[in-house]
């Protein structure tokens, strides 16, 4: 069964930062892998910067979020004081938002469709820059979830890679909540392996010692960290 978060009362961050860190380390050995091998993304969102300071003063440096526009506010400030943070665009990503978000992020795991793709390919061609690349995978084939269904994806990873010359450096998957994870893991690992595509982010708070047993390389990791969000967030 999927892990529960450590209770934060009484816990600082960076506290709650090492217990995770330590799981990580426990569950990559238990699957008789290196530590090394998983990035912990800490999942900041609706966070405020005095909260995220700790974090980032006791030496962790990559972080998740999920709009566009907070992310802006919050870490173009952080980022003159911590400029070898590296960001992870979690979040839907509106093609509007296409330029700001390649400006700020050093990794968008949120690629789902074609017209964002494109829009991508654009601003790529213009600025000669481009953050690293995850297709987001909606392996439950939930309506209400962003991400390419499994039945396409063979198709769209392949569009990226001829039609709009991108690299697409992996592949990302939330599985829907009530549901035996592992099912999830498993698919995205598969499609990671069709496509020789290494980097495979899945794993949030309550699951992440599965997902790191499927070969997770990116945990997002937020409550278990920072506490809990209001009631209409997801507890990554």
């Amino acid at each position: 069964m999927p892990n529960k978060p450590p209770k934060l009362e009484g816990c600082s961050y960076t506290d709650n930062l090492s217990t995770v860190k330590r799981q990580i380390s426990s569950a990559a050995s238990a699957a008789r892998r290196s530590p090394a091998e998983i990035s912990l993304v800490a999942v900041s969102k609706t966070f405020q910067a005095d909260r995220i300071k700790p974090i980032l003063a006791s030496g962790h440096l990559f972080f998740g979020e999920n709009r566009v526009q907070e992310a802006v506010e919050k870490w173009n400030p952080l980022k003159l004081l911590y400029p070898d943070v590296r960001l992870h665009l979690i979040g839907s990503l509106q093609s509007n938002k296409v330029s700001e978000a390649m400006a700020l992020f050093d990794v968008i795991e949120t690629l789902d469709r074609p017209k964002l793709a494109q829009a991508i390919a654009r601003e790529r061609d213009r600025t000669k820059q481009c953050p690293n690349l995850l297709i987001q995978v909606n392996t439950g084939e939930e309506p209400q979830k962003g991400g390419v269904l499994p039945d396409r994806i063979d198709d769209f990873i392949e569009r990226c890679q001829t039609e709009f010359d991108l690299t697409v450096r992996g592949l990302m998957c939330i599985p829907p909540l009530g549901e035996e994870p592992s099912l999830h893991f498993g698919l995205l690992r598969e499609i990671g392996r069709r496509h020789d595509v290494e980097r495979l982010s899945m794993g949030m708070s309550n699951d992440f010692e599965i997902a790191i047993r499927f070969g997770a390389t990116h945990v997002r990791i937020g409550t278990a960290i920072f506490g809990q969000r209001g009631l209409g967030d997801s507890q990554i």
